[in-house]
């Protein structure tokens, strides 16, 4: 099973409760938390385990050999992404746009195109006691984040068969937000009781209807008042799982980079709440 913690926007505790949720788990269960967020993954911050490994990841793109080259254009024509371009006599080719599709290799009639590795990013693996983490994180520069997302899943498939997978999506409903979720089982949407968390929530539930996945919401720094967000959810029919209540106690316990489950006992009350719930169903 694969529980995807996602947002609509950034800073509304993915991070806090993916992580604790999945720290929390690992007390009587093994359980793999993976981070997703490839461009600023940040769940390592709160994991105090052993450094297992760290293994480079990489992405195919062309070269161009420009003694075979005849500047037929046929790779230009075939390249979706714009990736190929020509200046003159030369053939310039930008990998950052590259999407490894194969296809000017495939139609260069002259052989004059060959895909060579390029380095993508890392993915480090650690273990703390029942808990097992995965980072996957994109080398600076790069702006390819889904072929590294797909990379870190194909990697948790074979070396994690069958295990419960907490992941720490990206914010917002971009690319690599629906490779995460189209991974996921079960998507756990986080909000706030603000005006720009209900907008984003909104934007978020549309993505996760779209993918059809089944999902509920999560409410933190909760007032407990009747919100705008709250009326949403029961007139959309969205499940609200939990609702993590605002208190300082809490923000002072995370910013010292501290796990919040086992120190404060009504943020362990709605970990609780929310097992149970995902229990109810077959989750």
């Amino acid at each position: 099973m694969r529980i995807a913690f996602a947002s609509g926007k950034g800073g509304t505790g993915k991070t806090t409760l993916s992580v604790n949720f999945a720290l929390y788990l690992s007390r009587s269960r093994d359980v793999l938390l993976t981070d997703f967020d490839v461009e600023e993954p940040d769940s390592h911050l709160f994991i105090q385990g052993e450094k297992v490994r760290q293994l480079k990841r990489y992405v195919e793109v062309p070269q161009v050999n420009e003694s075979l080259c005849d500047l037929c254009g046929i790779c230009r024509k075939v390249c979706n992404f714009h990736a190929i371009t020509q200046l003159g006599k030369h053939l310039m080719i930008f990998p950052q746009l590259c999407h490894s599709c194969y296809a000017c290799v495939e139609f260069c009639p002259q052989k004059a195109l060959v895909m060579v590795p390029e380095e993508l990013g890392a993915l480090t693996e650690t273990r703390q006691d029942r808990l097992r983490f995965v980072e996957a994180r994109l080398n600076i520069g790069k702006e390819m984040a889904v072929p590294l997302i797909k990379q870190a899943a194909e990697f948790i498939e074979q070396q994690y068969p069958g295990q419960l997978v907490i992941i720490d999506a990206p914010p917002g409903t971009s690319c690599p937000v629906v490779q995460t979720i189209r991974y996921s089982d079960y998507v756990v949407l986080v909000t706030e009781p603000t005006p720009f968390g209900l907008h984003d929530l909104t934007l978020a539930v549309d993505t996760v209807r779209q993918l059809d996945r089944p999902f509920g919401v999560i409410i933190n720094k909760d007032d407990g008042e009747e919100n705008d967000v709250v009326r949403y959810c029961r007139e959309e029919g969205v499940e609200i799982l939990v609702k993590v209540p605002h208190q300082r106690s809490i923000a002072e316990t995370y910013a010292r980079g501290l796990s919040l489950y086992d120190k404060n006992p009504v943020f362990l009350e709605q970990m609780i709440l929310l097992q149970e719930k995902l229990a109810e169903k077959g989750v």
